[in-house]
């Protein structure tokens, strides 16, 4: 069953230069207790993308095309206040981007919890905090000691304590590891990945790093220049990836097999005045004079979906 998913999503921040095209026609969907990965090179559109599904989005970021469904209720159509009291954090919650120093410095990090949890009539006594960290396996010390004295994880972890407390259907995550050690950013993806089994929430998680979530998410979508280009069962994907650009990215990942790495040559395109065509043109080397005129669509290849026009 679909719980959350974005049906021809478009995001625009408009300049001076004009609008630029941050998300463009992305299609979208999260299962229920399912875990899946949005992947893209930094600009590709993938934390906007997550942003606008939660209706996060801060002006002048604006949706001008497409709809989000919730369990079938499109949510992008409620008033800001329905949403807020009837949705966000209560089903839909989000750990942002370098959210381990979103804790206010000057408060105890279960006080801030406390909160969350107080704000929305929930039981804000310290045993239900401790019960939150211990989800994420922190001590219940960590409730009276401030942020400053909390690790990077830690505090990481603690976030993710905060986005539970309300008990979401689905957590959507946005580069969760940024600035966390190797050995950290595989902890916090084996959390999420346990919290999705023993809690049942989905997990949507956006990232730029295919190695980091190989073993983690069950299905991919890769963003390039603001729009879904393949789309797939992750072992698939990483088996056999069909777009150039997928490949180009899985070529450029470290192996315990091979030493070579190879990168993917030139630069996303200017969001404002974007090429006609397949947006990946200009750096695809199987490029076909089809691909400059004409904008792929994405369609059925086997199992996956891939916008290219070698198929």
């Amino acid at each position: 069953m679909t719980l959350l998913e974005a049906k021809g999503l478009s995001v625009v921040f408009p300049t001076d230069r004009g609008d630029v095209k941050a998300v463009d026609q992305a299609d979208v969907s999260l299962g229920d207790r399912e875990f899946v990965g949005v992947v893209g090179e930094s600009g590709a559109g993938k934390s906007t993308l997550a942003l606008a599904m939660l209706r996060l989005l801060t002006p002048p970021g604006k949706v001008v095309a497409g709809e989000v469904f919730y369990r079938g209720t499109d949510i992008l159509k409620l008033s800001a206040e329905e949403f807020r009291k009837d949705y966000r954090w209560t089903k839909l919650a989000m750990v942002f981007q370098g959210s381990m120093n979103g804790f206010t410095p000057v408060f105890t990090v279960g006080s801030q919890i406390q909160e969350v949890l107080t704000l929305h009539g929930r039981e804000a006594s310290d045993s239900a905090v401790s019960k939150l960290l211990g989800m994420v396996n922190l001590d219940e010390s960590i409730a009276r000691r401030y942020p400053h004295e909390l690790s990077g994880g830690q505090k990481q972890r603690a976030f993710i304590a905060m986005a539970l407390s309300l008990e979401p259907e689905v957590i959507v995550t946005d580069e969760p590891t940024t600035a966390l050690d190797v050995i950290t950013q595989v902890n916090i993806v084996n959390l999420l990945k346990r919290l999705r089994n023993e809690l049942g929430i989905s997990v949507l998680l956006i990232t730029h790093d295919l190695a980091l979530i190989s073993e983690a998410v069950e299905r991919l979508y890769i963003m390039y220049a603001g729009s879904v280009v393949e789309e797939g069962d992750s072992r698939e994907f990483f088996g056999k990836p069909k777009h150039p650009y997928s490949q180009g990215l899985l070529a450029s990942t470290p192996t315990l097999t091979s030493n070579e790495i190879k990168g993917i040559p030139g630069f996303l395109p200017d969001l404002v005045n974007l090429p006609p065509g397949c947006r990946f043109t200009p750096r695809c080397p199987y490029a076909m004079e089809v691909c400059k005129k004409e904008f792929p669509p994405l369609k059925g290849v086997g199992e996956e979906k891939v916008a290219c026009w070698l198929y």
